[in-house]
């Protein structure tokens, strides 16, 4: 019995792992149509700027849920208005324009940091059930998944900036229209999605091994998930989320974490298959 009170809170820790790596990809490619391959750079960076910040002195919390995100946005601010605002509309050249800023990226990463591997310690302890351990980092990250899902459904539906947001990336020209400027709405939107990566990468940090080529092991995780989960933010990012980390966590236990891998991507390939507008287009029309 014990084993599987573990398995489930590996399940929980998969699940909420991918749905905050996926949701700042969700806020940029579901809202403004921008693939952003260098999305796994940003968690990276997040990641650095929490183990560079509590290697001098910050505190662990600070680090992970203030200076990375924070870094993070300030990087995607400038990334917005130096790259990518020449680039909406133009959906294979923003492609090759990211692929190109996550090699500059990782370029500019190991050339000041090198290729070692860094990491900040689990700032929470464990407890045990029955013969086995596991963290109380577990249900933390389960706790900011959550969080992070109310405080965006909250802006999203609730405050007026969330409404200007949506109403922008809808139709930007009767926005402009009626006085707001959709470029500021774009940049803002996109510094955003960018600090909730960083977000995921500082808090994935102590519990991942931080290295500049780290950002490549997320995000074709991260895109499977959000194009599996269709047009709806939260809605479904969370679903697809839930059903992948699941999928990637069982079938790690039943065989190997190699075949977890391929098991979650072989039943994207079927999802996409099967529901091409993704879950939340079958399940979810209208949702956030």
């Amino acid at each position: 019995m014990d084993i599987y009170v573990i398995l489930l809170l590996d399940v929980i820790n998969g699940a909420s792992s991918l749905f905050l790596i996926c949701l700042g990809l969700a806020i940029i490619f579901g809202m403004m149509k921008i693939i952003n391959l260098a999305h796994g750079e940003f968690i990276m960076l997040g990641a650095y700027a929490t183990v560079i910040s509590a290697n001098n002195g910050v505190n662990i919390w600070i680090a992970m849920l203030v200076v990375a995100p924070l870094f993070v946005g300030l990087v995607g601010l400038v990334i917005e208005r130096c790259l990518i605002r020449f680039l909406y509309g133009r959906l294979v050249d923003s492609m090759l324009a990211t692929w190109g800023l996550s090699l500059l990226i990782i370029g500019i990463v190991t050339t000041i940091f090198g290729n070692t591997i860094q990491g900040v310690p689990t700032p929470l302890g464990g407890f045990s059930i029955g013969a086995y351990r596991s963290s109380y980092y577990t249900l933390f990250l389960l706790l900011m998944a959550v969080l992070m899902m109310a405080a965006i459904y909250v802006v999203m539906r609730y405050t007026r900036l969330g409404l200007i947001a949506r109403a922008t990336m809808q139709n930007p020209g009767m926005a402009n229209t009626l006085g707001v400027n959709p470029s500021t709405v774009y940049m803002g939107t996109f510094a955003a999605g960018a600090a909730v990566t960083g977000l995921a990468g500082g808090l994935l940090a102590p519990v991942s091994g931080i290295t500049p080529v780290m950002g490549g092991a997320y995000v074709a995780k991260a895109f499977i998930t959000v194009v599996g989960g269709g047009a709806a933010i939260l809605s479904g990012t969370l679903s697809s989320a839930s059903l992948f980390g699941a999928l990637n966590q069982v079938g790690a236990y039943l065989t190997t974490p190699v075949f977890g891998e391929v098991i979650v991507f072989t039943a994207a390939i079927i999802l996409i298959r099967l529901l091409p507008q993704g879950i939340s287009g079958r399940f979810f029309k209208g949702n956030l």
